[in-house]
């Protein structure tokens, strides 16, 4: 009775031993949509709670993305660096509440200032409105104070925020900042970065398999050797290693890595393509945010790269900022002429006044 059960068991173990070994084929990595059904249904219609409409992308997600990557955040601070460098303060509209204020359009794609009344109904300041709190009422001409955090809720009179947008092909309530098209790729600039810290952080990097088929290692020496690798992981890495094996085979002890070590996963490939979709999306010229050329003949002046770029890019948001003297009724924004490395003038309306007087002055 007592060898019924070992027998079994040794037909069982013969019968694994005879089966013939099946291959296996497996796939991973399937295609997905840049545009799911789910995230194409957010564009049917904005949604809202009865008092103010949700934007068609949470502003919390788009001020943390702001620190995203050196390049994004670099394009940015410069366009509202040249924004408050040529901005004149009026008594109504402050430098510092303007500089947050284009910061939020750039940014955010949506930029807040509220309309703050004098005893006699007219401006006495425009006072800067945080967009990633600010809210489009679904009442008309109504602005709400969100913050769900601290579960403040205030709703501004009627008339009395001015809302700058960069315009939104699938809804006109809220803006979309230009650069969210390089969102992806920033993203997979920040990934890669952070998996170069980690693989630099972990002592074994990609990984590795010791493999030990001595047969003069015994528990012991394997216990010492799981020890020493441990040791070895984290802060003070990159340790050598000693192991005595008398009398032991060639390949008693092997190291067998995971993956393609030497790759790095394409590292640098992945940061140069990130960054040129970056730079692509924010139309940057590379030197003026300090990329150096990979090649003999440079960028070119950098003096003339600002003047193009202030022409192209800067006078038009100069010229949709302007919109808000016609809302509040007063100038209470302006700009200095922009003067160019030739000696030309650009105006904040895009004229462009020739070196030496104002005859010739035309508009590009």
């Amino acid at each position: 009775m007592s060898d019924a059960p070992k027998t079994e068991l040794a037909l069982i173990e013969q019968e694994e031993k005879a089966a013939p070994l099946r291959p296996e084929v497996f796939t991973f990595g399937d295609a997905e949509s840049v545009l799911d059904r789910r995230d194409l249904s957010a564009y049917f219609e904005v949604w809202h709670n009865g008092r103010w409409y949700e934007p068609p992308m949470p502003m919390g997600r788009l001020a943390q993305v702001f620190n995203v990557s050196p390049y994004h955040r670099s394009a940015v601070a410069l366009r509202v660096n040249l924004l408050v460098s040529q901005m004149v303060a009026s008594r109504w509209l402050g430098a510092d509440d303007f500089e947050r204020f284009a910061l939020d359009f750039v940014q955010m794609g949506n930029g807040y200032l509220e309309n703050v009344p004098n005893f006699s109904g007219r401006i006495a300041a425009a006072k800067y409105s945080p967009a990633v709190h600010t809210r489009a009422g679904v009442a008309s001409d109504t602005y709400w104070f969100v913050n769900g955090a601290l579960g403040q809720e205030h709703q501004f009179a009627p008339g009395r925020v001015f809302h700058l947008m960069q315009p939104d092909v699938a809804q006109e309530i809220y803006g979309l900042p230009e650069w969210l098209s390089a969102l992806q790729s920033a993203l997979l600039s920040e990934n890669a970065t952070l998996f170069r810290r980690r693989y630099y952080i972990n002592g074994n990097h990609a990984g590795f398999i010791l493999y030990i088929n001595d047969p003069l290692a015994d528990q012991s020496m394997v216990d010492d050797i799981t020890d020493k690798i441990r040791k070895s992981k984290g802060a003070g890495n990159f340790k050598n290693m000693l192991i005595y094996s008398p009398g032991g085979k060639k390949d008693g002890v092997q190291i067998i890595p995971i993956g393609n070590i030497t790759a790095h996963d394409e590292f640098t490939a992945v940061k140069s393509i990130s960054r040129d979709d970056m730079l692509a999306a924010h139309r940057m010229p590379p030197p003026l945010i300090g990329i150096i050329p990979q090649n003999s003949g440079g960028f070119g002046k950098v003096s003339e790269a600002l003047d193009t770029f202030y022409l192209t890019e800067i006078i038009p948001i100069i010229r949709r900022m302007l919109r808000m003297n016609d809302w509040f009724g007063v100038p209470i924004l302006s700009y200095r002429d922009w003067t160019c490395a030739d000696g030309r003038l650009i105006q904040q309306d895009g004229t462009i006044v020739p070196a030496g007087g104002t005859g010739g002055a035309r508009r590009p």
